[in-house]
């Protein structure tokens, strides 16, 4: 059953009474943190009070950067979040920071280098552990709340991290330290010390061509993602230079995406990625930015290679009927994420269409 989205709203003004718990989000305007704000984890919003709480009683913090159309964001907070035993370790070991990655943005491209630093891959929920001052000691994205598949269970993590935080303190604080200066480092770009040169755009159709995936089209391994942008650069390529290797990978590419399930063969539309290498099934959501993007490379492809209108057609009839505004706006987001159920009331899906501002 879809629900209007709305319904988070209009809960944050019924009484706490109706609650077990009610937690500081409940005084945030995001409806992601108004999601979290009945959770036993006892949140805070990102903010200085957060971190001299953390520093007065001594504790390191557990941030947690999510957004509305989450799926695993979702996920988490079901199994751990909601979790009583989960929580009362959280909040007897650390202060827990709720941010809604689409309300601050810096402060999760901050945080991601040092996920992306740590594990060598990122996404969302982000997970990431840090010292009263605001440095990261440890990170991942989700995590299940047992082990799983060889892989440490939330808790498991919360356990190692907070027995590390007593014994091992000042080997935490020095790496986080290191880790900080690493990622300042990187964020700070120093001036280009030549012009752009062609041989640049040589070395990224270079790299491409090394990542291709000559079976099933693509530059990545699963979970599959279109990169419209790469695309876009290898079309703009071979239209200067007219090589065929470049107009093979795009042309394989685009017709690969085109006939595989994460273009959404009934309604028109891209999803936003494939969760195998064979664009066969895709994960069960559509973005505005994505379709933008995909658009102008179809698009883009008709006129140059002549081919592909019916699939920019289709994607242009899908974002008029499902995406557009009576009132001439758009939304961001279409979605079917997984039903969490909260005192009788379905949530966490949004409006009838799946669709989120």
């Amino acid at each position: 059953m879809r629900v209007v989205f709305l319904t988070l709203l209009l809960l944050t003004s019924c009484s706490s009474k109706s609650h077990v718990h009610t937690n500081a989000l409940i005084h945030e305007a995001s409806p992601y943190l108004l999601q979290h704000a009945h959770n036993p984890v006892d949140w805070l919003p990102w903010g200085d009070a957060a971190f001299e709480k953390a520093r007065l009683e001594n504790k390191p913090v557990f941030l947690s950067v999510g957004y509305a159309a989450c799926h695993w964001c979702h996920v988490m907070e079901h199994e751990s979040f909601e979790n009583e035993e989960i929580a009362e370790f959280l909040n007897a070991h650390f202060v827990a920071i709720k941010v809604d990655r689409e309300e601050r943005p810096d402060v999760d491209h901050h945080y991601m280098q040092a996920v992306q630093k740590m594990t060598g891959s990122g996404g969302w929920p982000m997970s990431v552990f840090l010292t009263p001052e605001r440095k990261p000691f440890y990170a991942g994205t989700y995590w299940a709340p047992e082990a799983r598949y060889g892989r440490p269970g939330f808790m498991d993590v919360l356990k190692g991290l907070a027995k590390a935080w007593e014994t091992e303190r000042d080997s935490l604080v020095l790496s986080a330290a290191q880790l900080h200066d690493a990622i300042h480092e990187e964020l700070v770009l120093a001036p280009a010390k030549s012009k752009l040169s062609p041989t640049l755009f040589d070395f990224a159709v270079r790299e491409s061509e090394r990542n291709f995936d000559t079976i099933n089209g693509g530059f990545s391994r699963a979970p599959k993602f279109p990169h419209a942008m790469e695309l876009a650069m290898l079309l703009r390529y071979y239209s200067r230079t007219g090589n065929d290797t470049v107009k093979h990978m795009v042309e394989f590419t685009l017709d690969k995406m085109a006939r595989g399930g994460i273009f959404d063969q009934i309604g028109g539309g891209f999803h936003r990625y494939s969760t195998d290498e064979k664009w066969l099934v895709p994960h069960f959501e559509k973005m505005l930015y994505d379709n933008a993007l995909l658009m102008q490379v179809y698009g883009n492809a008709g006129r140059i290679l002549r081919i592909y209108g019916v699939t920019h057609q289709r994607c242009l009839v899908w974002l008029r009927r499902e995406m557009q505004v009576p009132e001439g706006g758009l939304f961001l987001q279409l979605m079917q994420t997984r039903k969490v159920k909260k005192a009788g009331i379905t949530f966490g899906i949004p409006n009838k269409s799946g669709r989120y501002w």
